[in-house]
């Protein structure tokens, strides 16, 4: 099953078209980038939007920068209409995924959507899907929300279940609770920001969407042993070490 795909253009008849040819696939349109950003700052499924280059208001490649920005993992292709390459270089250059030219082309369209989500036959049929692949689809809308405030609601919405069956469920297919589950993954991808961003503690907390950032040391002192400054100078301690050794490496095949 696919992820969901956010074509995003002033143009209507162009978004009818890209939903004609995507049509084995669940398709979300928008006509500018503001109510785009709007969209990707709420709890969502989608995993490959669409992005044109020339929109009134906020234009495509500061739109890709904002989604580069909250969610890295997202794929974007960037859409324009300019037969240079220009734009699709700085697009490139501001880490879209790829880009497509336009006039369309229906294959490469389709290549896209195959290469960034899996294939066709896309739509959403979590009403089908057994138990394990349930919760196995729940796990994956965590982990692509994480940066979000998102619940146990959103997460059994997303396949059609109550909250409170979805609860049930989880725990016995995951051994841990939902609430515990979406603590870990904050954790590990707390731990990818301490160990490759700049991010100071406040802002690594506020990202995640903690309240304060006292519940976040707490909370990350509870799965490391560790508070995350204490952390950062172990990875940074660990970094440098390694360094350090290349370095003497390099020196000892000199000497050779």
């Amino acid at each position: 099953m696919a992820d969901k795909i956010l074509v995003v253009d002033d143009d209507q008849e162009l978004r009818n078209e890209m939903r004609s040819i995507l049509e084995d696939y669940e398709v979300i349109d928008s006509s500018n980038g503001r109510d785009v950003l709007q969209i990707l700052d709420r709890a969502n499924e989608i995993g490959l939007v669409f992005l044109d280059i020339m929109m009134p208001g906020i234009n495509g490649l500061d739109v890709l920068s904002e989604i580069k920005k909250k969610n890295p993992q997202l794929r974007t292709v960037i859409v324009t209409g300019n037969s240079s390459k220009d734009f699709a270089i700085e697009a490139l250059k501001s880490k879209a995924d790829d880009y497509l030219e336009k006039p369309l082309c229906v294959d490469k369209i389709k290549e896209l959507a195959e290469k960034f989500i899996g294939g066709a036959n896309g739509r959403d049929e979590s009403g089908s899907l057994d138990l394990k692949s349930k919760i196995k689809k729940i796990e994956q809308f965590v982990e692509r929300n994480c940066f979000k405030k998102t619940g146990l609601t959103d997460a059994a919405k997303s396949i059609y279940l109550s909250p409170k069956y979805l609860s049930r469920i989880f725990k016995e297919q995951t051994g841990i609770g939902f609430s515990e589950f979406k603590l870990k993954v904050k954790f590990e991808k707390s731990k990818e920001l301490l160990t490759k961003t700049t991010l100071n503690i406040n802002q690594v907390s506020d990202k995640l969407g903690y309240e304060n950032t006292e519940s976040f040391i707490r909370q990350f002192k509870k799965y490391s042993k560790l508070t995350p400054t204490e952390f950062r100078k172990k990875i940074q301690k660990k970094k440098l070490a390694l360094k350090k050794k290349n370095k003497q490496k390099r020196l000892k095949r000199k000497k050779k």
